[in-house]
């Protein structure tokens, strides 16, 4: 489907006007979203009205929604839309912008309909990491009697002054999809579900995902997880994932104590198959009792479980911060005109942080690959401005220059928890970290009440150590670079350099041993490259085209596959290669032997501070 362009001129559209008989007054929005009867790949939305007592209202789709940090303008997914009355006659509806339509006589306004597009279709239209994708995990799909993934924010707008409205949303659906979500259907029928959500953003925090039923549950203490799996090809199921999932959200549960907030959790796995039409952007959103994840399905198994063990854990931390903790700017969300918080250094960095310690305490990985995984976010985050004010950046997220700086909250902001976890525990002798940090101030504020954003640090500071105040303020709000050395050696942690394991066609990760022959499609090994362990093992040389790896064809077309199967590649696989060197196709057969790099690091060396440290990662 070729991508939509609407106008940001102003667009009226006129429909006869009749006289309307009268209505009862109506303090409910009824939404109506029908899977049954698609159309060109669109589906019809249809809301029923609240009663409204002035001349005009407006209706908006959101211009962009938490958890995204992002303008992603929902309403060019947006077509033919009207406003009618009782009677079913049109009212004159004025296109004020992508997001939003004014409706005049809004006193006789019964319902609107419109049609959805859905994003996927439009994702780098072939290609990868086009400015104006959605991120897929806050997208949309809609495959006719296969798979629909609702997140609400891309299908369900809301009236200007309605937002506090009661919503019952009614979706009809093939008998054969299942819809699971958070929600609790109150429709016992086979094909129509139906949900009540005491208010939009409410509603918008409920994703949905219909496909055929491919579910499993389990719980962990008083809370049921839910996990759904749609697998295109039928690659995966739920139960290959299961096991490896519990074992995680018990662990995560035994190291959060205290936070629970929701009796269910649903988990929604889209497993894309990567064509011109489908979802290339990996990762998870957020929402309190769910979490959406968008993965590619040619991953290894085992690659995928490992994948998935850091994006989930990551997206159920956000039940502590901003789900449970955070500022008035999240708990009163405007989405057509956010106001930004200051402290994404906490919203994702916390969080983020969160899903790496949690792993060491629980005994899911060592210390080893611990200090490995800060140490790569360090070199990540000094390849940004390390010198711009984190909290300046966060505030400022949705324009330029700081919006190119966002993805320095998974690096630097997880950093920036480390060191304050680090602090509390130097200054408490190790028998208080960040985590006792995040309890304290859910008791403070908690999910109904939020922070000023100027007043967090002070806050934070009562609850801490004055050194924690200062560091905040110095390497947060200020523009000086965190000397992450003296961090560690509070810790007993001093530098190292470290050995780990690289990628067959990827050096430090980052630059490409291999490239395409653009008259061919053929994958060529870079000829003037030095080459790694993996490629003097298999006696390759610089030039050899890539034909076929174990049974597989490979080109331009797929070369994004080989890729990612290499990182499941393990020392000993047997490997099979078709080459053509100097013209001349040949078979290449033998042993993996992945390539080990060089890097800086860090090493526990001060038994000194063993018990802090300790303390510190199993504490």
């Amino acid at each position: 489907m070729k991508k939509i362009i609407l106008t940001l001129a102003v667009a009226s559209f006129v429909w006869s006007c009749k006289t309307t008989p009268s209505t009862t007054k109506k303090d409910e929005v009824n939404v109506a979203i029908d899977l049954v009867n698609v159309k060109d790949d669109k589906v019809m939305v249809t809301i029923d009205a609240p009663t409204f007592t002035t001349e005009t209202t407006t209706f908006f789709i959101p211009k962009t929604v938490p958890g995204t940090y992002s303008e992603d303008d929902y309403g060019r997914f947006i077509e033919d839309f009207k406003a009618l009355d009782a009677s079913g006659n049109g009212l004159r509806v004025t296109k004020v912008d992508v997001n939003s339509y004014k409706i005049e006589e809004a006193k006789k306004l019964a319902k609107v309909t419109y049609l959805v597009n859905d994003s996927f279709d439009t994702e780098g239209g072939g290609g990868f990491g086009k400015s104006d994708d959605i991120f897929s995990p806050a997208g949309t799909n809609i495959k006719a009697g296969e798979n629909f993934m609702l997140n609400t924010h891309g299908f369900v707008g809301y009236f200007e002054g309605k937002t506090e409205t009661p919503y019952i949303l009614t979706i009809t659906h093939p008998e054969n999809l299942l819809g699971v979500s958070a929600m609790v259907d109150l429709d016992k029928s086979n094909s129509t579900d139906i949900f009540q959500s005491s208010k939009y953003a409410t509603l918008v925090e409920m994703p949905l995902m219909y496909s055929k039923p491919d579910i499993t549950t389990f719980m962990v203490d008083d809370m049921e997880i839910i996990i759904s799996v749609y697998s295109p090809t039928g690659k995966y199921t739920a139960k290959d994932i299961t096991p490896n999932m519990e074992a995680m959200m018990k662990a995560q549960k035994k190291f959060l104590g205290a936070f629970n907030a929701t009796k269910k959790y649903a988990i929604l796995l889209y497993l894309s198959n990567l064509d011109e039409k489908d979802a290339k952007g990996f990762g998870a959103l957020e929402h309190p009792t769910s979490t959406t994840v968008v993965m590619p399905e040619r991953m290894e198994l085992e690659q995928l479980k490992e994948q998935l063990k850091d994006i989930v854990s990551h997206e159920f931390f956000h039940i502590v911060t901003p789900l449970t903790v955070h500022s008035n700017e999240i708990q009163y969300f405007d989405f057509n005109n956010p106001q930004m918080s200051e402290h994404l250094w906490m919203y994702e960095g916390v969080t983020e942080y969160f899903a790496n310690l949690f792993q060491v305490n629980q005994g899911l990985i060592d210390e080893t690959e611990f200090y490995e995984r800060m140490s790569d976010k360090i070199q990540q985050s000094k390849r940004l401005n390390d010198k711009m004010s984190f909290t300046k950046m966060s505030k400022n997220v949705l324009k330029e220059p700081y919006k190119d700086q966002y993805i320095n909250v998974y690096q630097k902001g997880a950093l920036i928890a480390m060191c304050v976890d680090i602090l509390i525990r130097e200054n408490s002798n190790g028998q208080k970290g960040i985590l006792n940090l995040m309890q304290d101030l859910s008791k403070e504020f908690g999910t109904k009440k939020a922070f000023k954003d100027e007043e967090l640090f002070a806050t934070i500071t009562k609850f801490t150590y004055p050194a924690v105040g200062e560091f905040l303020n110095k390497y947060v709000a200020g523009e000086t670079p965190i000397p992450y050395d003296e961090y560690f050696a509070k810790m007993g942690v001093t530098p190292a350099e470290i050995e780990v394991e690289g990628n067959p066609f990827l050096k430090g990760g980052q630059i490409p041993y291999i490239t395409i022959d653009q008259s061919t499609k053929e994958i060529m090994i870079i000829p003037s490259i030095e080459l790694n362990e993996f490629m003097t093992t298999l006696d390759l040389k610089g030039g050899d085209k890539i034909l076929a790896v174990n049974g597989t064809n490979y080109n331009l077309d797929n070369i994004y596959d080989l890729v990612i199967g290499s990182m499941g590649w393990k020392d000993g696989d047997a490997i099979t290669m078709k080459i053509k060197r100097d013209g001349k196709e040949q078979e290449i057969k033998g042993t993996v032997k992945m390539p080990k790099e060089k890097r800086e690091g860090y090493q526990s060396t001060d038994n000194s501070k063993k018990a802090v440290r300790e303390a510190w990662l199993k504490g």
